[in-house]
């Protein structure tokens, strides 16, 4: 455990080892020499300075200083030197009403490396948290094109659930498709009345399915009169009554979510449960009748509403005036369905920003039905991807679909590939390009801040020497190049840190350091983006690293060190691009 002793911070070995808490054992120091705030209280002051020649840490004092009956210069030279001699932190220079700290390369390098070394994939990861935590995501609609928003929705969904899972959530993976409603019955409008005679392709199904929904707008568009056609065969849909439908609906549907699995086997995506709107309609309707029973809701004109206006968020039909059911009654049977089937403790919707509407009006539907989890229910937004022209429409078919950003970017991957290894059998190369495509793809779709639309770019996604994910796949490849050239597996035998010293050497230690912390806040903010910038920012310190120092040649001591750094680092990188969802390559 920690004990102070004439003012020196001494350490357990092991406290640092198991846990990292570097910033925790200096607040800890704080509280018992300073006083005035509590340890989260300092830990949240501690911050990194900009320029690393400022240290490691820098502990503004202006938030205390009035306590200490001092000006922040004044506090921040006592606290210099009466707080800061141990053997974590070697130094500690005040710097204008700063404190700035500099940690021991050698106690933090042996540490950290050897933390990483024992650990391997547990490195980081959270004590069981004892919640229960469902993400829902991707929720691509049947009879629809699976397009670039839903590789993005998908992507965060997968990586969140991973991420709080290391975290120590237990989690629940579900994804939820509309398989009936209006969009399936233009869609079989279309096709019994246009169609019916096209068999369906052996590959590439969903583009067809695509095709002909829009299709349908189009003839929907040029003639309005025929919209009664296709609500005659949603109503019957929604009856469920009229065999030969059913016998459409059922085959097209499947044909839907074949094409479906192979995506989310192309994107590694894997659910606990996959829900279908069919399965929640009835409940969906005797839900919205139970709000008219109770007052909640009225009917209007035929169709069955909620009047919102009061919270400001509109009015939301549940049922059309042909009693037929919208998705919002089927939400509310959904949420029902979560908590008391699954026993989930929260539920995140990972869902497109443009829905953002929509949830609210869910959230506090299921609060006025006295819904006892409705402040369990939050919201993931995201933005959309664009074309570079503009936004997306499945309606228009103006749209960026999945199977056409696969076949661009695998095409670029693969004269990548070829390009820096043209001894490679064609076996070898297709297995490197299916997955630098599928890093690709994703990265983009995670490393960008959600709150902004993606102008998706080919060229720019897959750029090896840019911020992309083949850039962090190459980096690992580049670290596992170096440990197949050794003896032996690397470990802490042999090592000496105080070589470690360079700043090159110390950049990848502190990266290696943060992970966990990282990975913590990620799963605490949902932000799957911070550990996508996290593996850039790894990547970048190793390969400095590896420009700038030997490991293979190199006398013993320095070898067995530099090799430790680097097995730490493949380790970590690997963990990262895991929790990412991203495939990891030995060699690129």
């Amino acid at each position: 455990m920690l004990k102070i002793v004439d003012g020196r911070i001494f350490i357990n070995p092991s406290v640092l080892e198991k846990r990292m808490e570097v910033k925790r054992l200096i607040a800890s120091k704080l509280v018992k020499e300073v006083g005035v705030k509590s340890v989260d209280e300092y830990l949240s002051l501690l911050e990194v300075p900009p320029d690393e020649k400022l240290g490691d840490y820098a502990l503004p004092c202006f938030t205390f200083a009035k306590e200490l009956q001092r000006n922040p210069v004044e506090a921040a030279k006592e606290i210099a030197a009466k707080v800061f001699t141990s053997d974590v932190v070697e130094r500690a220079v005040a710097t204008g009403p700063y404190v700035n700290l500099f940690l021991s390369r050698a106690v933090i390098g042996k540490s950290v490396v050897g933390d990483v070394l024992a650990q391997k994939a547990s490195y980081g990861a959270g004590a069981p948290k004892g919640e229960r935590v469902m993400i829902e995501y991707s929720q691509p609609n049947t009879h629809k094109a699976f397009h670039a928003g839903h590789l993005r929705g998908t992507s965060i969904g997968e990586a969140l659930a991973r991420i709080l899972k290391h975290a120590g959530f237990e989690v629940v993976q579900a994804n939820y498709s509309g398989d009936t409603g209006m969009h399936v019955a233009k869609w079989l409008w279309c096709y019994l009345k246009y169609h019916a005679k096209e068999r369906a392709p052996k590959t590439l199904k969903g583009k067809w399915l695509a095709a002909i929904y829009v299709d349908a707008v189009s003839r929907l568009e040029e003639n309005p009169s025929l919209q009664a056609e296709v609500d005659e065969i949603n109503r019957k849909l929604d009856e469920g009554k009229d065999e030969a439908l059913l016998k459409a609906w059922n085959e097209s549907r499947q044909w839907s979510i074949d094409d479906l699995n192979a995506i989310y086997k192309d994107l590694d995506a894997h659910f606990d449960v996959w829900w279908f709107e069919r399965e929640v309609e009835q409940r969906g309707k005797e839900l919205a009748r139970q709000l008219v029973e109770q007052s909640l809701a009225k009917v209007d004109d035929g169709a069955t509403i909620i009047d919102l206006q009061e919270y400001k968020l509109g009015v939301w039909v549940l049922l059309r005036k042909d009693g037929t059911v919208l998705y919002s009654a089927k939400d509310l049977a959904l949420a029902e369905k979560k908590f008391t089937e699954f026993k989930i403790d929260r539920s995140v919707y990972v869902v497109g920003k443009a829905q953002a509407l929509h949830l609210q009006q869910l959230f506090k539907t299921l609060e006025l039905l006295r819904f006892p989890q409705a402040k369990k229910c939050y919201h993931y937004p995201y933005e959309e991807v664009r074309l570079p022209d503009g936004k997306m429409s499945s309606r228009t078919g103006k749209n960026l679909l999945y199977q056409d950003v696969k076949s661009e970017v695998y095409a670029y991957a693969e004269q990548e590939v070829r390009k820096r290894h043209e001894d490679w059998a064609k076996p070898q190369i297709s297995k490197v390009v299916k997955s630098v495509a599928a890093c690709a793809m994703k990265f983009e779709m995670l490393a960008r801040d959600r709150n902004k639309p993606i102008v998706f770019q080919v060229e720019k996604v897959c750029d090896f020497e840019g911020d992309t994910g083949p850039y962090v796949q190459y980096t690992l490849a580049r670290a596992n190049s170096i440990l197949e050239k050794l003896e032996r597996k690397p470990g802490m035998r042999g090592t000496d840190f105080n070589k470690l010293s360079s700043d090159e050497e110390y950049r990848v230690v502190k990266q290696l350091l943060r992970f966990p912390e990282v990975v913590g806040e990620a799963a605490r903010s949902y932000a799957p983006e911070s550990v996508a910038t996290y593996a850039l920012e790894l990547s970048k310190a190793f390969n400095s690293f590896y420009h700038a120092k030997k490991v293979i040649g190199e006398e013993e001591r320095v070898r067995q060190t530099r090799a430790a750094l680097v097995f730490a680092t493949a380790i970590v990188l690997e963990r990262t691009l895991t929790l990412l969802g991203l495939p990891a390559l030995k060699k690129m």
